[in-house]
């Protein structure tokens, strides 16, 4: 599947908001959104108005490059959420949150999402017992997710588990961070989702 492998701190000053795309160098002052806060491009500083459909189309576009999630399987993820129960909005989030490459990155074993998927590639982590390498695996509740044995011994996961000791776990997944495993307590409600976007705007967007 194809995948964005530009400049991701463009992204950022595109959407005009911190995607956090880039780990650890988003919170600090190298970060290419405080040092040029504004869109990219000629045109990047000039002031124009949005339009009703150029917010909704900023709040989509956000919402898939904070995931790292293509076009194609985003509209995919939101057409499920048309068909289950409840607000469309807040199931598309909710789709979104159980990826595993996104859960690992919640976990604080990845620094990035980006780091997350590539470490979901490599075969590092199984899923009740099983090998999973698929980033876009979706997780269930009562799952149980491991880091490898021997990827435990890496001392690259060491210092990345190491920074991110201190980042706080969302309390939809119980982290045992001693045995570097975790499980999935149950699906996130929207309050437990800390993605800075108006999914009701990405509703309308896909509902004309």
């Amino acid at each position: 599947m194809a995948r964005y492998t530009g400049p991701v701190c463009k992204l950022c000053r595109r959407e005009g908001k911190k995607l956090f795309l880039k780990g650890e160098r988003c919170y600090t002052g190298k970060c290419a959104l405080e040092r040029r806060a504004y869109a990219p491009g000629h045109n990047g500083q000039s002031r124009r108005k949005s339009s009703e459909y150029g917010l909704q189309l900023r709040a989509k576009q956000q919402c898939r490059r904070y995931y790292g999630i293509q076009e194609g399987q985003f509209h995919k993820y939101f057409i499920e959420a048309e068909r289950k129960q409840g607000i469309t909005g807040e199931n598309l989030l909710r789709i979104c949150e159980s990826r595993l490459d996104n859960v690992v990155y919640l976990l604080g074993w990845a620094s990035s999402r980006a780091e997350a998927r590539q470490l979901v590639t490599h075969n590092h982590f199984k899923v009740n017992g099983k090998n999973v390498n698929i980033p876009s695996y979706l997780l269930k509740a009562g799952d149980e997710i491991a880091l490898k044995d021997k990827s435990k011994a890496s001392e690259k996961f060491k210092a990345v588990i190491e920074a991110n000791a201190s980042r706080p776990v969302p309390q939809w997944l119980d982290l045992n961070a001693d045995a570097l495993t975790a499980k999935v307590i149950a699906l996130p409600t929207r309050e437990q989702i800390a993605v800075p976007v108006e999914e009701h705007l990405i509703v309308e967007f896909y509902s004309k």
